[in-house]
């Protein structure tokens, strides 16, 4: 998609190709209404200025539109999951090429990342959430028993910032896309 495609789709549209991006459909629907964007760096710093307006329950649905970490496929937008909406596969696939570091990760890593996935949730209520580009399941896994230690309101902003970066990674994603890919 290309900018100018973004900024001429009607609403719906705009924020079905937002979800895209975060799964919060309030940010979704802000970033909609924000247009039309001069640049990709305009969408980038309104995106974050939106993003840390919310508050936590749209925080933690867009956290909800994301596989664990180790999981595979999305539950949320990008498969018409818990966030609602329906985006297609090509999300999916940005979560599989985001976790790929985890896809070759040894058995006994994946249990870990599943036992320690499980407590993270038990102990703050939203599964974990990090920018996983690049990463490797090790690294993961030493991030994700890091922030166990974390308090309830360090560990949500610490968790908000790693959805924040998702999302301009994302936003770029989807900017680099056909421009048929918004329907």
């Amino acid at each position: 998609m290309r900018l100018a495609d973004l900024n001429a789709a009607d609403d719906e549209a705009a924020v079905h190709a937002f979800l895209r991006c975060c799964g919060s459909p309030r940010w979704a629907r802000q970033m909609a209404a924000s247009r039309p964007f001069a640049s990709v760096a305009a969408i980038e710093r309104r995106a974050d200025a939106v993003w840390w307006a919310l508050d936590r329950a749209d925080w933690v649905e867009a956290f909800a539109a994301h596989p664990k970490i180790g999981a595979g496929r999305a539950h949320g937008p990008a498969s018409g999951g818990k966030a609602g909406g329906s985006a297609g596969a090509a999300d999916a696939n940005w979560s599989d090429q985001e976790q790929a570091g985890v896809a070759a990760a040894a058995g006994q890593t994946m249990r870990r990342l599943a036992v320690a996935n499980g407590q993270y949730e038990a102990r703050f209520g939203y599964i974990f959430i990090v920018c996983a580009s690049g990463k490797t399941a090790d690294e993961i896994l030493v991030l994700l028993e890091a922030r166990l230690r974390h308090d309830a309101d360090e560990e949500l902003r610490v968790a908000a910032e790693e959805q924040r970066r998702i999302t301009r990674l994302r936003v770029n994603k989807l900017l680099e896309q056909e421009p048929d890919t918004i329907s």
